[in-house]
């Protein structure tokens, strides 16, 4: 006997859109087996709305779910930070002191941070279309920079050295050691003050010993870094923010 034939299921749209007013709002979708109920989140960081929806829950319920919440998700997005882009004119952040990007000509030369008219900025040189990569590649180099200081002066004090340091553009946390001994940063830590990069390096050195939270792992960062509450009141206050840039 044969079977009919069944269409396999379509796959799940990887975002769903809803009006609000005159706006489109839209929300992107991910699906986990373990969720019992459909909920929403608006990033404040980045202003991305998630819909997180369970194994069996029809792409149908979710849009009318997140249509339900329209005034929410609007009224959320209302509430985070204007994005500031890399570019002539922006001010941003190095090492917790505003600098002014200031495009300087068409001809290549290094990006630097200067003082221009007593202001601090990081001054470009290059074709306009790519002053915000220059500026990110600036900000790159200098947090490898920063970061490799601080991870060679937390080795001695340790005696024990990381495997490899990476940088990244996360958005979960600011730093992450792994099993192997890897550590992980965001770039986003050459804006903030240099004991926020500091207290961060020290906090995932420490794991290197201490793959935990215990109450030995907080003794020994203690011990290593000397301004872990106020780094951590900086990153509660102001962390957030720090994804505005770029």
């Amino acid at each position: 006997m044969r079977l009919p034939f069944r269409r396999p299921p379509a796959p799940d749209p990887d975002h769903i859109e809803i009006q609000h007013e005159d706006a489109a709002l839209r929300i992107a979708l991910r699906r986990r087996a373990s969720a019992r109920r459909l909920t929403l989140r608006v990033s404040h960081a980045t202003g991305e709305v998630v819909m997180t929806l369970p194994a069996r829950t029809a792409i149908a319920t979710a849009q009318k779910f997140a249509a339900s919440h329209r005034d929410w998700i609007a009224l959320r997005l209302a509430k985070v930070p204007e994005r500031v882009a890399l570019e002539a004119g922006a001010m941003l952040p190095l090492r917790g002191v505003p600098h002014r990007i200031v495009h300087r000509g068409t001809r290549s030369a290094a990006t630097a941070a200067i003082l221009i008219e007593d202001e601090p900025a990081i001054a470009v040189s290059c074709e306009a279309p790519h002053v915000g990569r220059r500026v990110r590649d600036f900000l790159d180099r200098e947090v490898r920079k920063d970061l490799n200081v601080a991870v060679a002066a937390y080795a001695a004090a340790l005696g024990q050295a990381p495997r490899r340091l990476t940088v990244r553009d996360t958005r979960s946390r600011w730093g992450s050691c792994t099993a192997a001994g890897d550590l992980n940063f965001s770039w986003r830590l050459i804006l903030a003050p240099p004991v926020v990069l500091d207290y961060l390096v020290a906090h995932e050195m420490a794991h290197l010993r201490e793959m935990n939270h215990s109450s030995r792992f907080w003794a020994l960062l203690n011990d290593l870094c000397p301004h872990v509450e106020e780094a951590e009141a900086w990153l509660k206050r102001h962390g957030t923010a720090l994804h505005r840039y770029g």
